[in-house]
């Protein structure tokens, strides 16, 4: 039996995508002007100092609209500072979404706090806002949202939530730089952003972070927990910065009190300063790209776009992470794992099921002696027992099912975009052969 251009890669047929992509997924973009920024670091052996990174906090911040700006080593870090200056302590606890990286909840451990998961939308893959409030419980300091891969969280809900019960909402924006949520821009909504910009995110300048905020006695408590070098003491190293104003707070100066050090390194806030002049204009780039992918795509039975829709005022930002959503009722129960090695099969990579696992499961959340106390740290403070096991949250758990990689094109070329929007449309059209 002769092969035809319809028959599956997988079953012997001709694969979809036999264009080159060339440099359509590098990223980050470097330039000799990025290379020229981080060598001028180095020269000056100034890696260790914070001139640059302030400029670059001032820069970012203006950029998002905000008041401060604070750089951090990675945003881990800046999540746990974000945590604690929301006041985040022994015995406390945060709301958190049940599907997400593990640092947008486990810097709470270490606090002496405990996470309540939430389960996440099937279509946004963001916290259900309908799951929050009734989490809600005297100790509850904060509700991290997670803008999960570049889809914006439903704020206006959060918000009202979070303002009727007077908890703070953090902001992980990790995912999302630049992602505008009904024309705001993700990161300014809540309290406090906080946000990775290692080399694999949408704004990426190497193993860093950076949190934004407008309220001053946030940033103060950020500056005291881990920037000890500006908090006013005298230093033989960096000039004297007296940039917390807080009387308690200025007692403890030169010491951080989370016994952490959260200086930026100055390659990474030099490399940022230049990605920032370029940012806008290379996200509406990957925006034209990725939603020329989806749009190939729209009417192909089980798969539908991961994005807000047209005209809400919302975007995706730089599209970090894309994913789609799989639903394999759609297509004779095929699982959603068979079907992604069918569209790889065509020559399409990155095409795997899921995104992060079901983070409430994991040990680290249910049997952890963080702190050696002889019990696990998740209720060594006196919190309630939040601990949730299988089945609690079926749609953090369902997400190797409902969701999917896509390619992450950072050029828009056509012709090399309908290439891998056709292995993901033949493998739907054609699902029944595999079956």
């Amino acid at each position: 039996m002769g092969r035809s251009d319809s028959q599956l890669a997988i079953l012997g047929g001709p694969k979809s995508v036999t264009l080159d992509p060339g440099d359509i997924f590098t990223w980050p973009i470097i330039t000799e002007e990025d290379e020229q920024a981080v060598l001028d670091v180095l020269r000056r052996r100034a890696m260790s100092g914070t001139d640059i990174t302030k400029q670059f906090e001032q820069e970012f911040a203006a950029w998002m609209g905000m008041e401060f700006g604070l750089g951090y080593p990675n945003g881990t870090d800046s999540l746990r500072g974000a945590m604690w200056a929301c006041g985040v302590g022994a015995g406390d606890e945060i709301i958190c979404p049940g599907m997400t990286y593990w640092a947008s909840a486990m810097p709470a451990l270490p606090l002496g706090a405990a996470v309540n998961f939430a389960d996440i939308l099937p279509d946004t893959l963001c916290i259900d806002p309908q799951d929050i409030e009734h989490r809600i419980g005297p100790r509850t300091r904060a509700i991290v949202v997670v803008h999960y891969a570049g889809y914006p969280c439903e704020m206006d809900e959060i918000m009202a939530i979070a303002r009727k019960h007077g908890v703070r909402v953090i902001e992980d924006v990790s995912h999302a730089q630049g992602t505008l949520y009904k024309g705001k821009m993700c990161g300014t909504i809540g309290d406090v952003g906080a946000m990775s910009l290692m080399s694999g995110k949408s704004f990426a300048v190497g193993e860093a972070g950076i949190l934004v905020t407008n309220d001053r006695p946030i940033y103060e408590r950020c500056i005291a927990y881990g920037h000890y070098e500006r908090t006013g003491a005298p230093s033989r190293w960096n000039p004297t910065d007296a940039q917390v104003t807080d009387a308690d707070l200025k007692r403890y100066a030169g010491v951080p009190l989370g016994g952490a050090k959260h200086r930026m390194n100055q390659m990474c806030s030099a490399l940022g300063r230049v990605q920032l002049k370029y940012y806008p204009q290379r996200i509406a780039e990957i925006q034209k790209a990725m939603n020329r992918f989806w749009d190939l795509l729209e009417g192909v039975p089980g798969i539908l776009p991961h994005r807000p829709p047209k005209g809400s005022g919302s975007t995706m930002g730089g599209w970090y992470f894309p994913r789609g959503l799989y639903r394999g009722e759609r297509l004779g129960g095929l699982p959603c794992e068979k079907f992604c090695e069918a569209v790889r099969a065509e020559g399409a990579t990155m095409c795997y099921p899921g995104a992060n696992f079901a983070l409430y499961l994991h040990p680290a959340f249910h049997t952890a002696d963080i702190f050696h106390m002889g019990k696990p740290t998740v209720i060594s403070f006196g919190q309630r027992d939040v601990r949730q096991g299988p089945g609690t949250l079926p749609v953090s758990e369902s997400i190797g099912q409902i969701a999917y990689g896509i390619p992450w094109f950072k050029e828009d070329r056509p012709e090399v975009i309908e290439q891998y929007a056709a292995a993901h449309r033949k493998v739907a059209e054609h699902h029944k052969d595999i079956l």
